[in-house]
């Protein structure tokens, strides 16, 4: 049995878990697996396999991690052979034959890059911060209040397993805040209602009122529902194991980061050129 750490860019991908006629994650780590013929042609999945997480379509992952049985050979650089370059394996550990990805994990983080430019009074100001200006105060105090345990059946598909004890905090980082959410597991699109709540909230678009409201029994109505938000700002950067350590692969890292790095300038660049057409149109 071996624990892997996998990487991925989630934007491309109807998220991590199988779906039919729709490609995931889970599915191209699969065909992969196949490739390298670790995994039969007709079976389902690897003996002993376990996800620790099923990220949203277009949520991204640094530490996502997986295990299954396979060969002592089958390490990080052997496994992304096989795999896209959107979806990178970069360590891993043995387990023991009990372990589960799923159910060992104590603890899983989320990063959400929130755009959140802080309140300007100035003629030069874009668009989007004249519309959308953040006080960070009232942020820091809506997290303050969204986190620990209460029932998030109002912030989330799912119609149960919903009480939940999350920890939100945020720094700024020029025009975004950086959002950090850590709990020990998370219920569907949890994650983003969070992150919008609090934006509502910090914007004066809601009161605090509200987030008092969403911990109440009753539904919330339709009209009054708290809208994920979007997926692509999203990363699972890390779940803890407690006790266990993983082995960097290094040529499986220098990969990895060489592929998202080429990823940061392509999407930079892309930025530029939309930034210049969206200045030229008068």
């Amino acid at each position: 049995m071996r624990a892997f750490r996998i990487a991925y860019d989630g934007t491309g991908y109807y998220g991590f878990q199988r779906q039919p006629d729709v490609s995931t994650v889970e599915d191209t780590i699969f065909d992969a697996l196949r490739s390298l013929d670790v995994l039969a042609p007709d079976a389902d999945k690897p003996a002993g396999y376990a996800a620790a997480g099923r990220t949203d379509a277009g949520v991204s992952a640094l530490a996502q991690t997986i295990t299954l049985e396979g060969p002592a050979w089958l390490t990080p650089r052997a496994l992304n052979a096989e795999l896209p370059a959107a979806v990178r394996a970069w360590a891993f550990a043995d387990v023991d034959d009990s372990f589960h990805a799923t159910h060992d994990a104590t603890r899983r983080t989320y990063t959400y890059h929130l755009y959140a430019p802080a309140a300007v009074d100035d003629s030069s100001a874009t668009p989007a911060e004249i519309e959308h200006p953040i006080d960070d105060d009232r942020f820091h105090a809506a997290c303050e209040a969204l986190s620990d345990t209460h029932d998030f059946h109002n912030l989330t598909p799912d119609d149960h397993n919903t009480e939940r004890s999350p920890t939100l905090s945020a720094i700024r980082d020029g025009d975004y805040l950086v959002v950090t959410v850590t709990a020990g597991g998370f219920a569907r699109e949890l994650v983003r209602r969070l992150v919008s709540l609090a934006q509502t909230v910090a914007t004066g678009a809601a009161s605090f009122a509200k987030i008092d409201r969403t911990f109440e029994s009753e539904p919330l109505p339709g009209h009054e529902g708290i809208a994920p938000a979007p997926p692509e700002p999203l990363v699972l950067t890390d779940v803890d194991y407690p006790g266990l350590e993983f082995d960097i692969d290094d040529d499986a890292a220098s990969s990895a980061r060489a592929v998202f790095e080429t990823r940061r300038i392509d999407r930079q660049t892309g930025a530029r050129v939309a930034g210049q057409v969206a200045d030229g149109i008068q």
